[in-house]
């Protein structure tokens, strides 16, 4: 099956390290004043017609602000922490004991119509049954609706005006950014002092993990994913998150990327082929989690994992600040206790 019809990736690569890495080659920016969309930041509705212009560039537009939305569950916990609430849902929302998934963030998942759990799942009949206003999701290569079935596209985006933001070839503040543009443009707040209170927190954050980077500068960090068969190791630039960390001064781990220029694959015999002081591992429900990893010996063996110097990674981020500011906060506390073993 093709995972997206532009992309060159595998299945494997895509959900067990394509989050990690993105899936543009092209590092572009994101969030530019013409492209924020029709958004006040009061958190007041305005009557009459409503519009967005997404990172597609394409222009959403309803006679009002939609209200029934179907949102990619990591959006849609986004925006919840905005104070916007979604109908239904599509994406790791539950895991295989029922629990909310890692990508739900702080979602009543109970509350909502979960259209599809797992990739290529996305029932279109309930869907149709929401009475969808809006659909959004998460873009990782331009023009791919992230978990939008291809063989199904055509009549989903019939049903309802869509919105596509970038979740690669951008930074974690212009992601944030835009995932708030769109909050306000739907009626959200976001001048609440719940909101600034983790912008606050946020950018304290972000301040402490360019203290620990600079007071560490010989820590260097691998992002890694597991699978049964391989290990991948990501480049740091060409993901929100890592090329947001490597700004901030953390140095990492370089891979002899693959043609597809976004990581290498590492067979567990070659595992201890990079040094690291510490191991970021991709924390999502579809990839290995160390844990799981105790009867690989090769991974025992690694300095980074002697020394308990792995800590997970959240590659697929909620992009809001109350999010995203404890993931800069572990980072830097992983860095401000390292010690060099690599």
């Amino acid at each position: 099956m093709t995972v997206l019809r532009t992309s060159s990736l595998s299945r494997r690569g895509l959900l067990a390290v394509g989050g990690a890495v993105g899936l543009g080659a092209v590092l572009a920016a994101c969030g530019d004043s013409d492209e924020k969309g029709s958004t006040s930041g009061s958190g007041a509705e305005k009557p009459g017609p409503w519009s967005f212009k997404d990172d597609r560039g394409q222009t959403a537009e309803a006679e009002s602000t939609p209200k029934n939305i179907v949102a990619f569950i990591g959006v849609a916990a986004a925006l919840h922490d905005y104070g916007v609430e979604v109908k239904g849902v599509f994406g790791p929302t539950r895991t295989t004991d029922g629990k909310a998934d890692v990508q739900a963030g702080d979602l009543d998942i109970s509350k909502v119509e979960v259209l599809g759990n797992v990739w290529g799942e996305f029932n279109v009949e309930k869907y149709a049954g929401l009475a969808p206003e809006l659909l959004v999701t998460a873009m990782w290569e331009k023009d791919a609706l992230w978990y939008v079935p291809d063989q199904s596209k055509d009549k989903i985006l019939k049903l309802a005006p869509s919105v596509a933001l970038w979740a690669a070839q951008t930074t974690v503040p212009k992601a944030i950014q835009r995932h708030e543009d769109l909050a306000a443009s739907l009626g959200a707040d976001v001048k609440a002092k719940k909101v600034t209170d983790a912008k606050a927190a946020f950018e304290k954050a972000a301040a402490r993990l360019r203290a620990a980077a600079k007071s560490q500068p010989n820590i260097k960090v691998l992002v890694g994913s597991a699978s049964q068969d391989l290990f991948y190791v990501s480049l740091a630039k060409t993901s929100a998150d890592t090329l947001y960390f490597q700004e901030l001064g953390v140095q990492f781990v370089e891979p002899k990327v693959n043609e597809a220029g976004f990581f290498e694959e590492l067979s567990w015999e070659n595992v201890d082929k990079y040094d690291a002081d510490i191991i970021m591992m991709d924390n999502r429900s579809s990839a290995l989690q160390p844990d799981a990893l105790t009867s690989k010996p090769t991974w025992a063996k690694l300095p980074a994992v002697k020394a308990g110097q792995v800590i997970p990674r959240t590659t697929e981020p909620i992009y809001s600040y109350d999010k995203c500011a404890p993931i800069l906060d572990a980072l830097a506390e992983a860095i401000e206790k390292a010690k060099k073993v690599g």
